[in-house]
């Protein structure tokens, strides 16, 4: 699951572990407090002024330390918040969040969302979805090793099953698949919220890391196409600007490419202009852009106006051939990565009211993962692949909002449907 959640549940039905029961501070091993016994492995309750705490104690990650029920949940779980924070002045750490359902009867753990990276003094809140039934208990994982610790405190778990808003129609119902966060200290993690899509932003590689929308016959209108390519002014002050003349594609050969693309946004002249932006941009190549890319888009759209359409898609790698048959690793002085890589995950729902719960393990899901070349089919479906093997090279969770058995059926299959 994704850190960060659209919305983030009541805690009225909720177990929650504020670590303060204990009064003995500096304890490791096994200790007993409100919600019952937590195994410490690497791992203190801290007392002292440099552990950033809600209340007089949190608990204290070392090297690589876990935080571990020793014991399982009645209730399962819809959502689990944590608070986390460096320890003291320490530089920044990561760290998991991981399930174990008792109805598999091993001793098999899940990793659940995205990996999270603390980088704050102040505690803030990470916030999972889950959606696991019956029996669960959950494990923290400190992954960084190292020498920086890392404060934990105010463990809070929704029951499963509990009443949730309802997610309709938003950009990123689905999910935030790499955690991004509106935080200038994660500049190449950096969340751009528009009401037209939402970017992971890679400040460093001056293109997103991924792109989030929602498309139904609402956002489709007659409104013509702008090409009014520019910078984004919404970035932080003093990050690097990308232009509309940054990628240089007479020389190049490479497009600028949308992720959210101008014919999903026809409804009015400022969605339109919006896709135009260069944080919706990536380097790609031309018969890539304009071949099996264009076509997916086209054919993503032949199911309106009976479905709704959540599309997620992004690059990784580095390095791709445009139409001048050269090979570059960046452009713009390098404030710019080529992707070798475009991929686009789309899901397929009819229309219909609260939407994330409404995907199941029938739900037709697209993945692609294209490579960024000139010397490319036009066929699509030449390039269909599972989400999982998506998430296997870019890390991310893509779909983290759904139920993590949602999960595990639909991001394993590879489509077989129509392609026109």
């Amino acid at each position: 699951m994704s850190k960060y959640s659209v919305w983030q549940a009541p805690f009225a039905e909720s177990t929650q572990e504020n670590f303060e029961s204990s009064n003995t501070p500096d304890l490791s091993g096994k200790v007993a407090l409100s919600t019952g016994t937590w195994i410490l492995s690497d791992a203190v309750l801290g007392s002292s002024e440099a552990d950033h705490k809600d209340g007089a104690q949190a608990v204290r990650l070392q090297q690589s330390g876990k935080l571990t029920m020793d014991f399982f949940l009645p209730t399962g779980a819809a959502t689990v918040t944590v608070q986390h924070a460096v320890y003291g002045t320490d530089g920044s750490s990561s760290w998991e969040l991981w399930a174990q359902s008792e109805a598999c009867n091993c001793d098999k753990w899940t990793k659940v969302g995205a990996t999270v990276l603390t980088s704050s003094a102040t505690l803030q809140a990470a916030a999972f979805t889950v959606n696991i039934p019956g029996h669960v208990k959950f494990e923290i994982r400190k992954t960084s090793g190292g020498k920086a610790r890392l404060n934990i405190d105010d463990f809070a778990v929704t029951e499963y099953g509990a009443a949730q808003p309802s997610i309709d129609n938003s950009n990123i119902a689905l999910g935030n698949p790499s955690g991004a966060v509106t935080d200038v200290s994660q500049p190449n993690n950096y969340l751009l919220v528009k009401p037209q899509y939402v970017v992971g932003y890679n400040r460093d590689e001056g293109k997103p890391n991924w792109v989030s929308w929602h498309v139904d016959n609402s956002d489709r209108g007659g409104i013509d196409r702008q090409d009014d390519f520019r910078n984004d002014p919404s970035l932080p002050n003093g990050w690097y600007q990308v232009q509309s003349t940054s990628y240089n594609g007479g020389v190049t050969g490479f497009d600028r490419g949308h992720n959210c693309p101008s014919a999903d946004r026809t409804s009015s002249i400022e969605n339109n202009s919006a896709t135009f932006f260069m944080t919706n941009m990536m380097p790609q190549s031309a018969k890539n852009n304009q071949g099996p890319w264009a076509n997916l888009e086209n054919y993503t759209r032949t199911f309106l106006p009976s479905n709704e359409v959540y599309i997620i898609c992004g690059s990784y790698g580095k390095g791709g051939i445009g139409s001048a048959g050269v090979k570059y690793e960046t452009l713009d002085n390098g404030h710019i990565t080529v992707p070798s890589n475009c991929w686009k995950v789309i899901v397929i729902l009819p229309v219909g009211d609260n939407d994330a719960a409404r995907v199941n393990a029938s739900t037709r899901v697209i993945a692609v993962d294209m490579p960024n070349i000139d010397a490319i089919d036009s066929n699509w479906a030449t390039y269909r692949t599972s989400v999982d093997k998506i998430e296997e090279v870019t890390k991310y969770d893509i779909l983290s909002n759904l139920p993590v058995d949602v999960q595990n059926a639909i991001e394993s299959k590879v489509d077989n449907g129509a392609t026109n």
